[in-house]
């Protein structure tokens, strides 16, 4: 048995949040990920805390299971150093502007002469075939410009915010895992490379308007934009008599079963709000408006035993302390401890899937900066004095 990508080769020159997330999805099925860095490193091996220089927190969480080297691109002996590694590489991968990939010499026309095979794939803002081509993306930006803090707004809160996590980045992620693995596939079956475009914008755009086209799903519109259930204001974990408790009472067993809960069994059937899904979604203000009422009246113990005994979808909210000791994902291993060579001990978050036809998945320490410099370089074809040569003319940094 092996890994599911052992075997491919990543040349990954992205950095900050959507593309080392990707390619540590890649690293963990398996994959060579070879993480060329500038002579400064990634921008996330700053952000503190840390406990040494240029390894903090959020880079140890989006980069283990490769290996840094560092390359100066605008120097030509680094990007010599570059183009004989595309030679070997199945995967180029990388999230800057392609105008920038293209001062560079590394377009796709220019990379695909060195090996016409390789999957060049971008994941950046916006689609190069529309107005917005040029703009620079983070995910913030993207946050506003797909209406994630507008309807935040619409939903009650005090004013628009971005959800507190970076959310654009890691959907744009997922998306270019996708895109490369289906790449691959594909070259598997004709043998043939081919270029890859992962636009933030759409593919972030296209999830949140999954949900709230509305009305405006139908030409002409049959009613406003947005999801309503989405936009409740009471759409949120409900308050009860002494804490919060998250609860969708979502199918007509659930809400017959409330109900009785409340003893009000007859309401269901005698209230034209409640009385089938259609005519749920089509008060869902109201509804979930009733259901906070009645919640807040008893205790989350009196909740959780009660719901659990009615079949009622519901789980306590937690804190991120609270998820840190949680018992399901402790029996599942999905935290493990490990040493790593400079940062000691860490806590750190295994694959979340599970694979039968896989040996246990590789672990490689979250790399510091230019730690595989020379290792790459060797398996490139540089002697040692070549080496030494490229570091000395600050076209390399070796660790």
């Amino acid at each position: 048995m092996t890994q599911p990508l052992d075997g491919v080769r990543v040349l990954d020159l992205s950095s900050v949040v959507l593309g080392p997330f990707a390619t540590q999805l890649l690293g963990d099925l398996g994959a060579d990920i070879v993480k060329v860095e500038p002579p400064d490193g990634d921008i996330l091996r700053h952000v503190a805390p840390m406990r040494n220089k240029a390894m903090g927190h959020i880079f140890l969480h989006h980069n283990r299971n490769k290996r840094s080297i560092v390359l100066d691109l605008k120097k030509p002996e680094g990007l010599a150093a570059l183009q004989k590694l595309i030679k070997t590489a199945d995967v180029l991968f990388y999230n800057v502007r392609p105008q920038a990939m293209k001062r560079l010499k590394l377009s796709y026309e220019e990379v695909a002469a060195i090996n016409p095979q390789i999957i060049y794939v971008g994941a950046y803002g916006f689609s190069q075939r529309g107005p917005y081509a040029a703009q620079p993306a983070y995910d913030d930006l993207i946050q506003g410009m797909s209406a994630m803090p507008a309807l935040f707004h619409e939903a009650g809160a005090s004013s628009p915010r971005y959800a507190p996590l970076a959310i654009a980045d890691r959907i744009t992620g997922l998306a270019a895992v996708n895109a490369i693995t289906t790449a691959l596939f594909a070259r598997s079956r004709t043998g043939k490379g081919q270029s890859v475009e992962v636009p933030m914008f759409e593919t972030v755009t296209q999830m949140v308007l999954a949900d709230h086209m509305g009305g405006f799903t139908f030409d002409p519109p049959e009613g406003p934009y947005g999801y309503a259930r989405m936009l409740a204001p009471n759409r949120a974990p409900y308050k009860t008599s002494d804490g919060y408790m998250c609860v969708l009472i979502y199918n007509d067993k659930h809400w017959r079963s409330f109900f009785k809960l409340i003893g009000q069994e007859a309401m269901f059937d005698s209230d034209p709000r409640f009385s089938s899904h259609e005519a749920r979604s089509r008060n869902i203000a109201e509804v979930y408006a009733f259901a906070a009422e009645h919640l807040k009246l008893r205790s989350n113990a009196e909740w959780e035993k009660l719901l659990r005994e009615a079949d009622i979808p519901s789980a306590p909210m937690k804190t991120v302390g609270d998820v840190l000791k949680d018992p399901h994902l402790e029996a599942v291993g999905f935290f493990r401890e490990s040493d790593h060579p400079s940062e000691g001990r860490l806590r750190e978050m295994t694959l979340a899937s599970h694979w039968s036809g896989a040996d246990e998945m590789p672990h490689r320490h979250a790399p510091r900066l230019g730690e595989h410099s020379a290792e790459i370089l060797r398996e490139a074809g540089y002697g040692e004095v070549d080496i030494q040569r490229l570091a000395a003319a600050g076209a390399t940094k070796l660790a």
